[in-house]
């Protein structure tokens, strides 16, 4: 059991001394949870293979799981990658610092720990105010997977990480809640044409209008075979999910209520405690089990930012089941299902008659 140090920040210019203390960890070997704009990380020096062990160790991560590595200024890219192709230099003016991930082909700085053995490394600048101080004043790449026990929601508050980490992990900062609330874009562009690999708060929309082409990756709902290897963080193994079974139910909103009051009324008179998750439009319609709405269907954003949140509610609530609505796939909306399908292991219903 470790001594973990909880760190509360509320205004950072009055806590240069605490973002300091954290970093000194971060340079001593140490792994450290903070803030950023997508979800919480839980960082290490990513060019000490020894410290960034202890990430895996401290989540229960696979280490065929490769990582992502954050950065605060420009300059330690190019310690990182063999070059930056141009098509990097368009994104980067246009989407760094901010919530996107660009795999490039990985310099021999790079430990394979990080990698999982491929020749290529995931790099993001995160906008967070706190995340970016740690890493300046650290003076280090920092990898920084979601700061959460592996396969579990991930965290967009501070007490998600304590919950899932305390005495695991040398450093948790408290900064208040991400604000975009799923884990980035991950974008290669080592490919002829750049590829999704999953999907996030930059949407293929927004790289559209960067370049020329974009495709997304097919097997983007995750890959399960055990001799595959995942080309990015999070493509191979179920992530997100709560302690009780998810099922989704999609189709027409109108289809999926009343197909969720039925299942529910079912599940109930078998003797399970149900949750539902809905939204701010139908939450009034569900009489029974324990509702909670993950946010507006008009304003979708208010739904990536609450999903993970509201999985883990149902964990407070001890449910047996939770029944989820399903999301339409447009704009972000098809960064929310992927989550949500994961979460459910797959277990998708559809609500048409």
């Amino acid at each position: 059991m470790i001594k973990t140090k909880i760190f509360e920040i509320d205004d950072l210019s009055t806590s240069k001394d605490k973002i300091k203390e954290a970093a000194d960890l971060l340079i001593k070997g140490g792994t450290v949870a903070f803030p950023t704009e997508t979800v919480y990380g839980l960082g290490a020096n990513a060019l000490d293979e020894e410290a960034v062990a202890k990430i895996f160790k401290a989540k229960g991560r696979p280490s065929d799981n490769p990582l992502i590595v954050h950065i605060s200024k420009i300059e330690q890219l190019y310690e990182l990658v063999e070059s930056v192709p141009p098509i990097a230099e368009k994104l980067i003016e246009r989407f760094w610092p901010g919530p996107i991930t660009l795999i490039m082909k990985k310099s021999n700085n790079v430990p394979d720990i990080i990698t999982a053995g491929l020749d290529t490394v995931a790099i993001r600048m995160p906008s967070h105010a706190i995340a970016k101080e740690i890493i300046d004043m650290a003076k280090l790449p920092i990898a920084a997977p979601s700061a959460n026990l592996s396969g579990k929601p991930s965290p967009t508050k501070a007490s998600h990480v304590i919950k899932d980490l305390n005495g695991k992990v040398d450093g948790i900062v408290s900064g208040g809640s991400s604000q975009v609330g799923l884990e980035s874009t991950v974008l290669d562009i080592t490919l002829e044409i750049p590829m999704i690999l999953r999907p996030g708060g930059i949407t293929k929309e927004d790289l559209e209008q960067v370049l020329e082409r974009v495709e997304i990756d097919p097997g983007i709902e995750g890959v399960t075979s055990d001799d595959v290897t995942p080309r990015a963080p999070g493509m191979k193994y179920t992530h997100y999910s709560p302690q009780a079974d998810v099922i989704i139910v999609s189709g027409k909103v109108d289809e999926i209520v009343p197909k969720i009051i039925e299942l529910t009324k079912q599940k109930q008179k078998e003797g399970k405690k149900v949750g539902i998750m809905c939204t701010d439009e139908t939450k009034n319609k569900y009489m029974n089990g324990i509702v909670y709405s993950m946010g507006s269907r008009e304003k979708i954003e208010t739904i990536a930012t609450k999903l993970f949140d509201t999985l883990r509610q149902f964990d407070e609530e001890d449910v047996d089941l939770i029944f989820a609505e399903g999301i339409d796939r447009k704009s972000v909306g098809h960064a929310i299902m992927n989550r949500m399908i994961k979460a459910a292991g797959y277990n998708v219903i559809k609500s048409g008659r």
